[in-house]
């Protein structure tokens, strides 16, 4: 009899940290999608890509990614949180599970698929070549043997690669472009936009050749399936309203978010 109580006592005790893991769990009670922080969206953007994501003057994060991940929030019923973070260190951050996923303009390639998941694109662009107006680089034949800036990790610094083997690495595309405006190294690649913005601010930069197209898309941990498909089912509302269209507009001064053609 006493080993009988024993044993009972001891699979009560299981059962109720059982049951208290369970209600401490970030799991949605409806197998909906595993989120850091129960009710809330924690996204990382990296706070240094305008017009994708800045810091505003009263230290908010803005930016196209930035009202992109709110949008889903807001979709999904969830607290929108987004967090700053180095871009270079943005995938690795996911697949360790640190935060719920990366709004923050990343290219799909087939090394990220190794290491996250990708949604659906929300947005399209492509590498383009910017020099100082008096360059004679027009096209990337040009670029060989010159000194190209890059945003470090990013898919702007392996098409640099492909054209020369003096690559200086910057932590975000605007400190590169600030750095080629004054006279430094000889061309940068990154988006047209962001390159676009930079020389209405003032940057003494030109647009050239542009290297080809890409998708952005948001990034997962690779086991959060659940959360890769409500992100998915959120981009095609926010897609089917036209409210990514506007979203676009508003903070590129463009659509972006359809495919080329």
């Amino acid at each position: 009899m006493k080993d009988f109580k024993k044993k009972l006592g001891v699979l009560v005790v299981v059962f109720l940290m059982s049951l208290l893991a369970a209600c401490g769990s970030s799991d949605s009670s409806d197998g909906g999608p595993e989120l850091k922080n129960e009710g809330e969206f924690n996204f990382i953007v990296s706070g240094e890509f305008p017009p994708f994501s800045s810091v505003d003057s009263s230290g908010e994060l803005t930016g196209f990614d930035v009202a992109v991940g709110k949008a889903i929030a807001d979709e999904l019923g969830l607290k929108a949180v987004p967090e700053k973070f180095k871009f270079h260190g943005a995938v690795s951050a996911i697949k360790a599970d640190r935060f719920d996923a990366a709004v923050a303009s990343h290219t799909i390639t087939e090394d990220r698929k190794k290491a996250v998941n990708f949604s659906e694109p929300y947005y399209y662009s492509g590498p383009v070549i910017f020099t100082r107006p008096d360059s004679d680089i027009k096209t990337k034949e040009d670029l060989k043997g010159k000194e190209v800036a890059v945003s470090k990790g990013s898919t702007y610094e392996k098409s640099a690669q492909d054209y020369t083997d003096q690559i200086k690495n910057y932590d975000s595309d605007a400190t590169a472009l600030r750095a080629l405006s004054e006279g430094k190294h000889d061309a940068v690649i990154t988006d047209a936009i962001t390159g676009k913005q930079a020389i209405e601010k003032g940057f003494k930069i030109v647009e050239q050749e542009q290297l080809g197209t890409s998708e952005q898309a948001i990034a997962v941990k690779k086991e959060d399936k659940e959360l890769l498909k409500a992100i998915n089912e959120a981009l095609k509302k926010l897609k089917d309203s036209g409210e990514l269209a506007k979203l676009s507009e508003k903070y590129v001064g463009a659509d972006i978010t359809k495919k080329p053609e």
